[in-house]
């Protein structure tokens, strides 16, 4: 058997596998919950025998709000999504991811999609989006979209235990087609769809989905072979599967080295004779200075020359083997500069080819095997099969959408609880419509022959009617319908609480004002805050983890695809009158020209991916406004955060205005300001000038006071000079004229000694 043919008889075996009486049955009661949502509540069979019982077809659904406000509470705003990068480096490309996410919703018109997801989990107890690539989109380059399958064309591996169905070993997409249709959708295998087997029994797909064939949906699965506008052999029905799989991949991560270019070869070689050449004339200096001190040596008798000859010789030989080294160290060491090692990622096989090549093995520094997962999609038509190849996704791009998750591949709706009260209510109406008609128009009982039975049934029940009877008959007798028991009423009103609780939608969240109308506003706000408790743990724990899983598959398919150079513009979702512009992977270009890496790398970079909680859920805008309200009184918020969330027109002119008198006031304040601090200072300087003459007022009375006390002094000290010059003088010449006397007595002493 061929690889093909495996492929195919697989996806048929699992599909038998997968469809088991479980499943059936799970099918068909969401079928029936689906149908009573969308108020197909009676069988063929129902409303003939009530026909014929002359009572009323007719149904008051209830559940049709409890699906509506359930799908306004889960998809009442787009969802969000952030990313957390692994580190500073891509921090800012995970920045990105949000604009990304945001723009492959909108071009998917996924807000529709993701609705009609959330409606099927309601009615048909799970939906599912399917994150999927469309290679023909903007020009070839390929886009991430967003799908919405039908619940019940997906198959599940029952063996599967995980709310997001990331542990089944297969989930299997079955749908029944024309050949024409699949013809449009792959157009390039016409003849392999031509060629495939058609199914034996047209009408698999109706009677798979329900064992009542008067209570069914209107889709696809009730198309027959005729009608299809396309000849007998393009109307033929076939089986179209996709099987998504997860398989083991061999990949190898390698770590290799790029040469560099003939240019940056050039420059290392000239940079390395210039290193060398600055080498070579260091160690001439060297050698000169060595030769000075063995010359001096010898010249002074310490070293003989043949000693200098030998150490000089030693020392040439010993410079030319470092220059030589140096060399080649050089080159070397700027040759691992210039090359760079790149890290890749390829598969075993691409890698084993790869390495045949013997440059390419002599580059490779390290190659480290390891096994991944991956999602293998396979394709198959009837007995054909189309393609079969694995997607760069680590988890399967269905995201199942839960109402009440049991644990095993089939949930519990919203709808089915409601059924039994559903039918309950219908047939209440229906008795107490039926008697009470029953009242205004009476049946009679009569003898055979006593009135003109045509006559009587035209105008019996006419007002003021003149109804003849025949002598001798007894006249008919008007039969009274029997009193209904007033259960009937009660029953009704209990039903329509019950329906209430049991869904966990009150008529007080549908504005009915009647059972909150003696509440004050808190209190209303209270009890809209309690009663959306059930509501918000529904989403919490069924609905985000999804929208989580989506925003996963979402990043892994997104870097896959855009790999190249992409600028895309979303629109703001605050203002549709705005728009913001997102550039990945912008190319980072050399002096040369080159493209040497890239600018918010968006496929290298590693993040994690996060919803954020409750970002589908409705806000109570009057309270939100009321709050906000209270924080601005409290200084908290400014009166531009209230205004942005009022419906006020033209409010971008009004923030405006609002900004120019904010600044306006600022300046105004900040001239005030200045104007305070300028009397302030002058007031200072006043101060400090008026401090200051009184310091050089105070200044000069010492200065002059310590000038006269100089003056003063220097003229004592004058006289006590002078005092002393003269006390000199005097002395000098009393000590002259005592000198002089003693000369004189002794002058005529030694005269008298002469005359004796």
């Amino acid at each position: 058997m061929s690889k093909s043919n495996k492929v195919v008889q697989r996806c048929q075996d699992l599909y038998k596998q997968a469809k088991t009486q479980s499943r059936v049955q799970w099918e068909y009661i969401n079928q029936k919950g689906y149908d009573f949502a969308n108020d197909n509540q009676l069988s063929e069979a129902e409303k003939r025998s009530l026909e014929e019982q002359g009572m009323p077809t007719f149904t008051i659904n209830r559940i049709i709000p409890v699906v509506e406000m359930l799908n306004f509470y889960a998809t009442a705003k787009s969802p969000r999504w952030q990313a957390v990068g692994s580190d500073g480096s891509d921090s800012d490309v995970a920045a990105v991811f949000a604009d990304v996410a945001d723009y492959v919703w909108y071009q998917s018109s996924a807000d529709v999609l993701y609705s009609n997801a959330v409606n099927d989990a309601i009615t048909k107890s799970i939906g599912y989006l399917l994150v999927t690539v469309n290679p023909d989109a903007d020009r070839g380059m390929g886009e991430v979209t967003i799908q919405q399958p039908d619940p019940f064309d997906i198959f599940v591996d029952e063996k599967s235990r995980d709310i997001l169905f990331r542990d089944a070993a297969y989930i299997l997409i079955r749908k029944i087609l024309p050949k024409s249709h699949l013809i449009q959708q792959f157009p390039d295998s016409k003849r392999k769809i031509m060629a495939a087997s058609p199914m034996n029994n047209s009408y698999e797909g109706m009677s798979e989905k329900s064992t009542d064939l008067d209570q069914k949906d209107f889709h696809y699965k009730d198309m027959t072979g005729n009608s299809s506008i396309s000849n007998e052999k393009e109307n033929e029905l076939v089986e179209f599967y996709e099987c998504y799989e997860k398989i083991k991949i061999s990949y190898v991560n390698v770590f290799y080295k790029i040469p560099p270019s003939e240019e940056a070869q050039a420059q290392i070689v000239q940079q390395a004779k210039e290193m060398l050449a600055k080498m070579q004339a260091e160690m001439q200096v060297k050698l000169l200075e060595l030769s000075q001190k063995l010359e001096a040596a010898v010249s002074n008798g310490d070293m003989l020359p043949e000693r200098m000859q030998l150490e000089l010789q030693k020392e040439k030989d010993m410079i030319a083997q470092q220059l030589e080294s140096f060399e080649i160290e050089t080159r070397n060491k700027l040759q691992a500069e210039a090359e760079q090692i790149e890290n890749s990622v390829i598969t075993k096989k691409e890698f084993d080819i790869m390495l045949k090549d013997e440059m390419f093995a002599e580059r490779i520094v390290e190659a480290i095997p390891f096994k991944e997962d991956r999602v293998q999609l396979s394709c198959v038509i009837g007995d054909k099969l189309i393609y079969s190849k694995a997607l760069p996704l680590t988890e399967y791009p269905l995201v199942p959408f839960h109402y009440k998750w049991t644990g095993t591949p089939y949930p519990i709706s919203a709808v089915s609880p409601l059924i039994g009260k559903q039918r309950e209510l219908n047939k209440a109406h229906q008795l107490m419509v039926h008697n009470a008609s029953l009242g205004s128009s009476l049946r009679y009982m009569f003898e055979e022959g006593s009135v003109d039975t045509d006559y009587w049934e035209k105008y019996s029940s006419a007002p003021g009617a003149l109804l003849p009877i025949r002598s001798g008959y007894t006249p008919p007798t008007a039969i009274q319908p029997a009193p209904l028991s007033n259960a009937f009423f009660s029953l009704t009103q209990a039903g329509k609480g019950d329906m209430e609780y049991l869904a966990g939608i009150y008529s007080s969240m549908q504005g009915d004002t009647s059972t909150s109308a003696e509440l004050p506003y808190r209190g209303m706000l209270a009890m809209d805050e309690y009663g959306t408790r059930r509501i918000k743990y529904w989403l919490k724990n069924s609905i985000e983890p999804s929208l989580k899983q989506v925003g996963e598959v979402v990043k892994q398919l997104t870097q896959a695809v855009y790999s190249a150079n992409k600028v895309f513009t979303i629109v703001q979702p605050n203002n549709i009158n705005e728009e913001k512009t997102v550039e990945i992977n912008v190319p980072i270009y050399n002096d040369y020209g080159h493209v040497i890496g890239k600018y918010k790398d968006y496929q290298a970079a590693k993040f994690d991916v996060r919803i954020i909680g409750g970002s589908t859920l409705p806000v109570n805008r009057w309270a939100y406004l009321e709050e906000l309200k209270q924080l601005m009184q409290l200084g908290v918020v400014d009166d531009m955060a209230v205004l942005a969330e009022t419906d006020i027109k033209n409010k971008e002119a009004i923030v405006k205005r609002k900004s120019l008198y904010s600044q306006l006031q600022s300046r105004i304040g900040e001239l005030e300001e200045q104007a305070k601090n300028s009397s302030g200072t002058i007031e200072t300087l006043e101060r400090q000038v008026v401090q200051s003459g009184i310091k050089n007022k105070i200044m000069q009375g010492d200065m002059e006071t310590s000038r006269k006390n100089i003056q003063s002094q220097n003229e004592i000290k004058k006289e006590e000079l002078e005092t002393k010059a003269r006390q000199k003088f005097y002395r000098n010449v009393l000590q002259n004229d005592v000198k002089k006397i003693q000369e004189d007595m002794k002058s005529s002493s030694n005269k008298q000694k002469d005359l004796k």
